[in-house]
């Protein structure tokens, strides 16, 4: 279970993305989820977002939380991954990975 993961993602037209290790580490144990994830890290690397309704208008089953916070359901949602974003910085910060079970268990609102 991947909390409380602070790694910085620059989130529009990205250059480099340190967070891909974090997404490797997770495919590693679930590979299952590694296609999607690297689905979203192409998306996400080329993408113009400057609000979370534009993330909606990509990731149509994203949810928008607070503190500028979105969940991705990776698979059909069998995984879920919570990433905080500063759409000002054009930044975000993968803050879990995890198991649909996992994600049960934390605040995701706080995390």
């Amino acid at each position: 279970m991947w909390n409380f993961c602070s790694i910085f993602v620059k989130a529009i037209k990205m250059e480099r993305i340190l967070s891909k290790k974090v997404m490797r580490e997770f495919w590693a144990k679930h590979p299952d989820g590694e296609q999607y994830l690297k689905t979203w890290y192409e998306t996400a690397e080329h993408a113009t977002w400057d609000s979370p309704s534009e993330i909606k208008k990509t990731f149509t089953t994203a949810s928008i939380l607070k503190n500028s916070r979105v969940v991705f359901n990776i698979k059909g949602g069998s995984y879920r991954m919570i990433v905080k974003f500063n759409f000002q910085r054009k930044w975000c910060f993968i803050r879990f990975i995890g198991t649909h079970e996992e994600y049960s268990k934390i605040n995701a609102d706080k995390i």
